[in-house]
């Protein structure tokens, strides 16, 4: 159980609001689950609750807010590894669809969980934003493990072990969103798979919902360029074209990959308010395309990052993707001003909580908001000297610096020790899956 109050007295802070004020010399008063005080260090002395508070010395830290990864598929931590250095369709039919056939079921998505919300703490992730089976026990796994989530009602026109057709799967989203108000940490999304994956009916109905029920709309979006040409093929329309026809581009659409953008394109999609989440790492790991970033945000497009799933990844570290987004925006547009370092925190952090309707809650450090907060040590030699901290942290800093992670107040890893996850009974889990998905590979 937390303390009621908790003091942190760090180096720096890069709060994320919105002047982008980094702060030095100031403390951080939280109570409970919330940011109460931001004031100057010298003060927290007059406090007639400092001698309760628990104080975190941090003077060679800097403390921003967590990270906002908004594009995961956690359990598939599970999968890490298999089918490398293959395209995206020869990656899913012939190593990743197999797999999932055979394994997932909820003891998978409960063990795959628990390992990625491992991985995402120590690196520095507090919200997450998951599309994949088993969402009920997603959303309790996350509850448990203390990590924040927007968790993805998958809906797909074909049998998996989740449901046999898109009715099924809708029905199943609907009484999982019903059971899932009852948990602090979880809110929602849709997640209809992708344009070529679910037919016309169920994305109307998915729209709807979406209106009826002020629900994000989690999906892979032009992710390939072959995915596009079908599309044209098969529809003689671009994916994004059909979209609109069904009502789905607005500020409610979470538009993921978005490799293979047209100029028409941007201009509708920043006309609608659609939200973009770029997945850098991923999508140049399966040669899938680049996102246009740096036309993006010239037409004021929200721009926001994502691992994808540690599987096509293959790790879930928000610090690479925010070093990646940075240089692709700047070697892709050949402007070395596109997605400066901080564009890059904010598409990291509050530009996330922005697409999945978490800004009033989380993504910056402000009174009032949840306290999801992380501290950095910078005294490592790579980010040494440190003239200007969000630079370092975008171009040199790395997610083995992160030495404390807080979500809603509660000190889920505390000065580089997990104190809601135990890592030794975690890897015997994980051990105990790899000799069963591929035995020849323990030696």
């Amino acid at each position: 159980m937390n303390r009621k109050y908790q003091i942190l007295l760090p180096g720096w802070i890069i709060t994320v609001n919105q002047a982008f004020e980094i702060l030095q010399n100031t403390a951080i008063v939280i109570e409970q689950d919330r940011i109460i005080q931001l004031l100057p260090a010298e003060e927290i002395y007059s406090l007639s609750y400092y001698a309760e508070a628990e104080i975190f010395e941090l003077a060679t830290h800097v403390v921003m807010p967590g990270l906002v990864n908004a594009h995961t598929h956690a359990s598939m931590s599970l999968f890490r590894g298999l089918g490398n250095d293959l395209p995206l369709m020869e990656w899913l039919n012939q190593h990743i669809w197999p797999a999932e056939g055979q394994w997932v079921n909820a003891q998978f998505i409960r063990d795959g969980l628990k390992l990625a919300a491992a991985e995402m703490i120590q690196s520095g992730t507090t919200c997450f934003n998951d599309m994949y089976f088993y969402p009920d026990v997603v959303a309790h796994e996350v509850q448990q493990t203390g990590i924040r989530a927007v968790v993805g009602l998958i809906v797909l026109d074909f049998p998996t072990v989740w449901a046999r057709d898109s009715q099924e799967y809708i029905s199943k989203a609907i009484a999982v969103f019903d059971e899932m108000k009852s948990l602090p940490l979880v809110t929602a999304a849709l997640a209809p798979h992708a344009p070529y994956t679910v037919s016309d009916q169920p994305l109307k109905e998915v729209a709807m919902y979406s209106s009826e029920l002020e629900l994000p709309v989690h999906m892979h979006i032009h992710e390939t360029a072959f995915e596009v040409a079908e599309a044209e093929k098969n529809s003689g329309m671009r994916p994004l074209q059909r979209l609109d026809q069904l009502n789905l581009l607005n500020p409610n659409l979470v538009a993921v990959h978005m490799t293979e953008l047209n100029a028409f394109e941007i201009e509708r999609v920043a006309e609608a308010g659609v939200n973009v989440v770029h997945c850098p790492e991923s999508n140049l790991k399966l040669a899938s395309g680049i996102c246009p970033v740096a036309d993006l945000q010239s037409n004021a497009v929200n721009v926001c990052l994502g691992t994808d799933g540690a599987a096509s990844n293959n790790d879930l570290d928000m610090f690479g993707e925010m070093r990646t987004a940075a240089l692709l925006a700047k070697g892709t547009s050949g402007d070395a001003r596109a997605c400066d370092s901080r564009q890059a925190i904010e598409m990291a952090t509050i530009n996330g909580a922005k697409a999945l309707g978490l800004a009033d809650e989380t993504g910056s450090i402000e009174v009032s908001k949840q306290a999801d907060i992380i501290a950095l040590d910078m005294s490592s030699l790579n980010t040494q000297p440190l003239y200007d901290v969000a630079s370092q942290v975008v171009y040199a800093c790395n997610s083995r610096q992160v030495t404390h992670v807080w979500v809603a107040g509660e000190c889920l890893y505390n000065d580089s020790q997990f104190t809601t996850i135990d890592k030794d009974q975690l890897c015997q889990l994980v051990n105990q899956w790899q000799a069963k998905i591929a035995p020849e590979s323990i030696t």
